[in-house]
């Protein structure tokens, strides 16, 4: 059950409220966000949801069955948009595109991708600093100084950066340089990282671990949403399977499944979906068919020189290719 307090309720109101849930024989954790007071109530005995309703102080009231709650959409009328300023919102009516490296490498690659970014009306670009390599002698990112020239490029020309935070430590140290911290897939069951970033008024962009189910990924952004953070865009990025023709087996099943499940925005990222750059633009097309809110990919002016992941980057031509289809497709501009 999910109980959504006024936002300045008495507290004679509130303690007649926790009294009531303690006479259904429910437990009660409060959870104040950005955006609401909320009293997320475990129990199982049977009871009269009115008569919780009913009660001073009270906006609404929901029966929820799942273990993830808040992210559920069985309290929601509609779908939630993350805001990101600048007329950029996520899981509105638009759908977003997001571009960018896999890692950010120097000066000169962020400005000729901002540059690209610009001339295709492309408004959020991605690239790690803090990369996470299944090798300990691959490049793994500029870190911190790489992070402050990006964002001062990206801030000079109106461009808004998500970049994926591997650890608690860096959080504090990326936060005025980031408008979305993103969590890759290895840490997607990090919960201690999950727990401090639900603190950050900041927005998450939580992507599926490689082999987690749906519940999973939605269990994760339940951890920060619950810890006060509602600014979450879930990513579909594609799950390990047997199949070896591919780097991943994209799951366009999980965008129609989320977008039924949550009322979070759902992003698709076709990039380490398929991870063969002849078939990103296809993939993305197809999860945007499938009900997808936007995509995030990977470009590069010349992927075959790429530090990470050149195998799965779009160049200039190929990413604009993509961009136009995408607005044949959404009607995106």
């Amino acid at each position: 059950m999910i109980i959504q307090l006024e936002s300045k309720i008495k507290t004679k109101d509130k303690q007649l409220i926790l009294k009531s849930i303690a006479a259904i024989n429910h437990k009660p954790t409060e959870v104040k966000t950005q955006a609401g007071n909320y009293l997320v109530c475990i129990g199982k005995a049977d009871f009269d949801i009115r008569l919780i309703g009913s009660l001073p102080g009270v906006l609404d009231v929901h029966r929820v069955s799942e273990s993830y709650k808040l992210v559920s959409k069985k309290w929601k009328v509609g779908y939630s948009h993350v805001d990101l300023g600048g007329g950029i919102k996520i899981g509105a009516a638009q759908k977003t595109i997001m571009a960018g490296p896999c890692s950010i490498e120097s000066e000169e690659q962020v400005e000729k991708i901002v540059t690209h970014l610009k001339l295709n009306g492309i408004k959020v670009m991605r690239g790690g600093v803090f990369k996470p390599r299944s090798s300990p002698y691959a490049f793994r990112g500029l870190g911190i100084d790489g992070l402050k020239m990006f964002y001062r490029i990206c801030k000079k020309n109106g461009i808004k950066i998500i970049t994926e935070v591997m650890q608690v430590s860096q959080i504090k140290e990326m936060y005025d340089y980031v408008d979305v911290f993103q969590v890759g897939a290895r840490n997607s069951q990090n919960f201690n990282l999950l727990d401090e970033l639900g603190k950050v008024d900041k927005s998450i962009l939580l992507k599926r671990g490689m082999s987690g189910t749906i519940d999973e990924l939605l269990q994760s952004a339940e951890y920060v949403f619950s810890n006060g953070n509602e600014k979450l865009i879930l990513c579909e990025r594609g799950i390990r399977t047997y199949e070896n023709a591919y780097r991943n087996t994209f799951d366009i099943n999980a965008i129609a499944v989320l977008k039924e499940k949550s009322h979070l925005p759902v992003i698709a990222d076709p990039s380490h979906g398929i991870g063969v750059r002849e078939h990103v633009a296809a993939i993305g097309l197809a999860s945007l068919i499938a009900g997808a809110d936007g995509v995030i990919y990977e470009v590069h002016q010349c992927p075959e020189e790429a530090a990470s992941d050149g195998q799965q980057t779009l160049n200039f031509d190929e990413s604009a290719a993509f961009v136009k289809k995408i607005n044949l497709l959404t009607n995106y501009n």
